[in-house]
C-alpha cells in the first residue's frame, strides 16, 4: 500500500485549515508550496500551528543565489521551525544529499571530484556534490602546468577558486585546504578562511585541515630542503604537534566553519578525529594498500628465503616511506623488521598478504555510526587504479553498511570514475548499433 502523500500547500488552504502566509512572506513561502511533507509534520503544524513563513536565514540564502522563482535551491533541505507565538518558519539547511525544491539526489552515496581544473570541472559539475583540492591540485596540476592551464589564465589560487564557484553552483560544497597550517597564527588562519568564505561563500566553503603528525613550524622545512627527509618517526613528536589540526579543526568549528579533517590513513585516527567535530572525515587508500603489500612481500622473501638482503630492502623502504625517520636508517636493522610486523599485523597482512586494504572503510563507518555527529560524512579518496572503485562499490552494498550510504563520499580526480563508466561490451555492442544504424540510411 503506498503513503499517502502531500505537499506544503496543503496546509495554506485556510477553508480548511485555517493557516495563513505571513504577511511579507508570501514569495518566499511559494518556493515551498509543491515540496512535499510527511502527514506526521502536516499533523504537527496543523495542530500547533498559526501561520506559515520563512527565516531570515531563508530569505538570505535565496536572494544570495539568485534563486528562479518558485524554488529553493540545490544543496539544501527545508526545515520547520515552530515559534512561541504559533509562527511555523521553513529554513533552508546546508545537505548536499538535496537538489534543487528539496529533491533528495539520485542516490544516497554521493561522488566528489579532486580537481582545481576548471575545463574538467564543467564537465562534472552536474554530477558531484562536493569539489576538493589541496595546494599539490590547484599548483601543481593546474596553475604551473601548462598543459591544463591553457595559455597560463589562471595566475593565482583565488582566480581558480572564484571560476570554479561560479561553475559549480550553490549545490556543491567545495573543500579547500589551508595553505600553511604550521607557521600561520590562529589569526592568519582565520584570515585565509574567511577569504574562501568571501569567493566561495559560507554555505559551500568546507576548510580543509590535515593531521600534522609531528611536524611543526621549526621543523616544517625539512621537508622541504636537502633530501626532504624528516628527523622524527611519525608518532615521535610533541602532544601539542600531534594534536595541532584537531585544534585546527575545533578553532575553525566554533567561527561557524564546517571542516573537512583530511590525511587520515589509519582506522586508529579516527575516534580521535571525531573530537574534532568534522563535516567530513577520510579514508585514504592506495598509499596504504600498496606499501603494506610491499613490506608484506619482503617480509615474506626473507623469512621464506633468510636472506638478509630483504630485510635490508625492507629498511630502505620503509625509510623512504616515513615509517622510520632521517635518524634510524643507521639503526639495527631487525628493529625494522620488528616494526614492520607490528604494523602489518594492525593492518590485516602479516599473514594475508592480499588483503583488500579496505579495513579502513569499514572501521570508519563503524565509528561514524557511533558518533553523535548526524552531519558528519567520510569522503573514500586515494584510490588510484582500476582495482580500487570496483571494490569500493561492493563493499558500500552490503548488508551491514547499506544503513550508512548516505554517510559516503566517494572523490577521485574525473578521468578515473571515468574509467568506471564503461566496460568491453560497450564497445562491442555500439559496434553493432551503429553499423546497424548505418546500415539502414
Amino acid at each position: 500500500m503506498k503513503e499517502l502523500k502531500c505537499t506544503a500547500a496543503s496546509l495554506l488552504n485556510s477553508e480548511t485549515t485555517g493557516l495563513q502566509r505571513i504577511t511579507g512572506d508570501e514569495m518566499y513561502v511559494e518556493r515551498i508550496e509543491s515540496q512535499s511533507i510527511s502527514l506526521e509534520l502536516y499533523d504537527d503544524i496543523l495542530k500547533r500551528g498559526k501561520a506559515i513563513g520563512v527565516t531570515d536565514n531563508f530569505k538570505t540564502i535565496i536572494n544570495y543565489f539568485k534563486t528562479p522563482q518558485k524554488e529553493t535551491p540545490p544543496g539544501f533541505r527545508v526545515e520547520y521551525q515552530l515559534m512561541g507565538d504559533g509562527a511555523v518558519l521553513a529554513d533552508l539547511k546546508r545537505d548536499i544529499s538535496y537538489d534543487k525544491n528539496g529533491i533528495r539526489r539520485p542516490s544516497m552515496i554521493l561522488f566528489s571530484a579532486d580537481s582545481a581544473n576548471p575545463y574538467e570541472v564543467a564537465g562534472v559539475k552536474d554530477l558531484i556534490g562536493n569539489l576538493t583540492c589541496n595546494p599539490a591540485i590547484i599548483y601543481n596540476l593546474f596553475i604551473n602546468d601548462p598543459k591544463e592551464n591553457i595559455g597560463l589564465r589562471y595566475k593565482t589560487r583565488d582566480e581558480v577558486l572564484m571560476e570554479i564557484g561560479k561553475i559549480l553552483g550553490p549545490g556543491c560544497d567545495i573543500s579547500v585546504e589551508l595553505n600553511d597550517p604550521f607557521s600561520a597564527s590562529d589569526n592568519e588562519i582565520l584570515e585565509e578562511a574567511a577569504r574562501f568564505k568571501e569567493m566561495l561563500s559560507e554555505y559551500r566553503v568546507v576548510i580543509k585541515v590535515p593531521h600534522t603528525g609531528p611536524v611543526n613550524a621549526s621543523n616544517v622545512k625539512e621537508l622541504m630542503t636537502g633530501d626532504k627527509k624528516f628527523s622524527k618517526r611519525y608518532n615521535q613528536g610533541t602532544s601539542a604537534d600531534a594534536y595541532r589540526g584537531h585544534n585546527i579543526a575545533l578553532m575553525l568549528k566554533e567561527h561557524g566553519y564546517r571542516v573537512n579533517f583530511t590525511l587520515m590513513f589509519e582506522p586508529y585516527q579516527t575516534a580521535m578525529a571525531l573530537q574534532a567535530r568534522p563535516y567530513f572525515i577520510n579514508s585514504f587508500i592506495m598509499f596504504r594498500h600498496t606499501q603494506s603489500r610491499h613490506m608484506a612481500g619482503l617480509l615474506q622473501a626473507y623469512e621464506t628465503t633468510g636472506d638478509i638482503q630483504f630485510v635490508e630492502l625492507l629498511q630502505n623502504y620503509m625509510f623512504e616511506n616515513d615509517y622510520l625517520s632521517s635518524n634510524e636508517i643507521g639503526a639495527d636493522i631487525f628493529s625494522a623488521y620488528t616494526r614492520a610486523k607490528e604494523i602489518l599485523q594492525y593492518r590485516g597482512f602479516l599473514h594475508n598478504p592480499a588483503a583488500d586494504g579496505l579495513d579502513g572503510i569499514r572501521h570508519n563507518l563503524r565509528v561514524l555510526r557511533q558518533a553523535n555527529l548526524p552531519d558528519s560524512k567520510l569522503i573514500i579518496c586515494n584510490m588510484q587504479g582500476e582495482n580500487y572503485y570496483p571494490y569500493i562499490d561492493k563493499l558500500l552494498m552490503e548488508a551491514e553498511f547499506m544503513d550508512m550510504a548516505d554517510r559516503v563520499i566517494i572523490t577521485a580526480a574525473p578521468d578515473l570514475l571515468a574509467q568506471f563508466t564503461a566496460n568491453p561490451n560497450v564497445i562491442q555492442f555500439q559496434r553493432r548499433f551503429m553499423n546497424a544504424a548505418d546500415g539502414a540510411k
